[in-house]
């Protein structure tokens, strides 16, 4: 008997959304959603906002985990394409953590790194659900 892994339908999933992960588009925005989590990271050494230091863990998690996820998004998109949703979530976050993390009183540059990231984080994201909602959609209209 065969385990779900090994599933004629599975791999043939994983395989369309690797084959769409391969798309210029696809790698155009992983690539992006990589260099906005390395950003993400040290925005508070660039910025000069590095004394906040629950403002700063953050980003450094949340950066760290945008360019995992970017990786994996880029190298086995097919795996771990039911993720997805996770990005335009961190991307919100991103948004609103000057305001909601201890230590208000966050600069204007600091408010402006975080909103402008966390929106190109947030389209990033989007993108990411898109490929793979793209490569469903086509895999149906072929099989209709």
């Amino acid at each position: 008997m065969l385990g779900m892994e090994e599933h004629p339908d599975i791999a043939e999933m994983r395989a369309r959304y690797d084959r769409a992960a391969q798309s210029s588009t696809a790698q155009f925005v992983s690539g992006l959603a990589f260099m906005l989590g390395l950003y993400l990271a040290i925005s508070p050494w660039v910025i000069g906002f590095n004394a906040r230091a629950t403002l700063t863990v953050n980003n450094l998690i949340v950066g760290i985990a945008m360019a995992v996820l970017a990786v994996g998004f880029a190298s086995a998109y097919g795996r771990t394409h039911g993720v997805t949703w996770v990005m335009p979530v961190l991307g919100v976050w991103t948004i609103i953590a000057p305001w909601v993390l201890p230590e208000h009183g966050a600069t204007t540059s600091v408010i402006i790194t975080n909103v402008i990231t966390g929106a190109l984080i947030i389209a990033c994201g989007a993108a990411c659900v898109g490929i793979g909602m793209m490569s469903s959609r086509r895999h149906h209209l072929r099989r209709a």
